[in-house]
């Protein structure tokens, strides 16, 4: 019998998991110099965390969500996001009592949706996304927006398109919702069987609908910033403020929403303009969540935070001829002639390792034209010739294989010589 990889998953092989690797580290550098920190959740949680902390409402939790029951008979949901969770370990592990607050992390870990695959989306996917919890200072905004601006362009990306908007407080979205209904209940039948359930339920997520967007009652709808009150306007103006003190360009798009109830002010999108890239530009996605902690059990607090796809990001570098400066390089590859010589190899490998060094040696008996073709493959720095011969002198024999240039030197003093010429 054979076995095949499940749709919407991918092996990610060696080669390519060494991109992957790269962005990790950058964004985890990029976290430590804005102070925020790792977290890390389950990947399975108790359903009715997802349903409460991502939405009835919502796709996810209506048609995505990889669901089950364990021995148990308890509901167990494969996490589709990281959000919920992040809060949950917040309220749960009590890091509001914090003395230093807002409370910043960030995630990386493997997400779940039963998702049509498609080109940079898959039902298996990554996610890095960070969360800051414990401040109602629209600088906080910016600086999460900033954060996932400055990853993207650290990682050499430049087609990008910032997108923002306000939701406003609970009064300016409770005025827009019932504008929204007035302006869809009357044609609502002309709409797809989602957009009538959330008439009521959430009628800002009609404006999200990818079936019915070309309907024309949605570029009449009701503007969320034509209900803005003075707080809120001026919440917004802040972030804009900020932003633009930053030098990070944006446009304002008054049918971006974010469609949870407890969504609130800041919302935006990273979009890339990148030729070739798709159809679905979206990169990342974010916004403030000030009702979440309650709606879990925990205190109020107010957050903000973000969520991107690592694949998408990969599939927008790719769209823009960005090569990542990564080097499979080692610094130097033992070739062997003769029994004794290769015996001495194997501790000799060893030092090298605990010295700090990439180092390989031939493990086939392969001929000795053979052992520098595959130095040659693994882009060794230098190679380190070692046969019954030299082993009788106590020397080896080193090549620069940029210079040519190849000197006999007593075995001890190799690690030495690695690291003076190395530099």
């Amino acid at each position: 019998m054979s076995f095949q990889i499940p749709r919407g998953t991918q092996d990610i092989l060696p080669g390519e998991v060494e991109k992957w690797q790269y962005i990790e580290n950058t964004a985890r550098d990029l976290c430590s110099r804005y102070q925020y920190k790792e977290i890390r959740t389950p990947i399975f949680e108790h359903t009715e965390l997802f349903s409460r902390g991502v939405g009835e409402s919502t796709d996810i939790v209506q048609k995505e969500m990889y669901t089950f029951q364990d021995r148990k008979g308890r509901s167990i949901t494969l996490r589709p996001e990281g959000t919920a969770s992040t809060v949950r370990s917040f309220v749960e592990k009590k890091l509001y009592a914090n003395p230093s607050q807002p409370t910043k992390l960030y995630y990386i870990g493997p997400m779940f949706r039963y998702e049509r695959p498609q080109t940079g989306r898959f039902r298996q996917f990554v996610q890095f996304g960070i969360e800051a919890l414990g401040s109602n200072d629209p600088a906080i905004d910016a600086e999460v927006i900033s954060l996932a601006m400055n990853l993207y362009g650290t990682l050499g990306l430049k087609s990008l398109k910032l997108v923002i908007n306000s939701l406003g407080d609970t009064a300016s979205r409770t005025a827009h919702r019932e504008a929204l209904i007035a302006h869809f209940e009357p044609r609502i039948n002309e709409f797809c069987s989602d957009c009538q359930n959330r008439l009521q339920q959430n009628p800002l997520r009609i404006l999200d609908c990818k079936i019915d967007r070309d309907h024309e009652l949605m570029s009449s709808a009701p503007s969320i910033l034509e209900f803005l009150n003075e707080e809120s306007k001026t919440y917004f103006e802040k972030v804009q403020q900020y932003l633009t003190a930053n030098g990070i360009s944006f446009e304002v798009d008054q049918n971006l929403v974010r469609g949870l109830d407890y969504y609130n002010h800041t919302a935006f999108e990273i979009m890339s303009d990148a030729k070739g890239f798709g159809a679905i530009t979206t990169l990342c996605g974010g916004g403030r969540y000030n009702g979440l902690s309650q709606e879990i059990g925990g205190p109020e607090t107010p957050g903000i935070g973000f969520a991107l796809s690592i694949e998408r990001l990969l599939s927008a570098l790719e769209a823009e001829g960005v090569e990542l400066p990564i080097s499979s390089a080692i610094d130097c590859y033992i070739v062997t002639m003769g029994d004794q010589a290769k015996d001495r190899a194997v501790s000799l490998l060893y030092d090298m390792r605990n010295a700090g060094f990439k180092a390989e040696k031939d493990y086939e008996d392969k001929k000795m034209k053979a052992q520098f073709k595959a130095a040659d493959r693994h882009n060794a720095k230098f190679v380190a010739v070692l046969g019954d011969d030299e082993l009788e002198k106590n020397v080896i024999a080193v090549k620069n294989m940029d210079t040519g240039e190849q000197e006999e030197i007593g075995i001890d003093r190799l690690i030495s010589y690695l690291k003076q010429n190395s530099k």
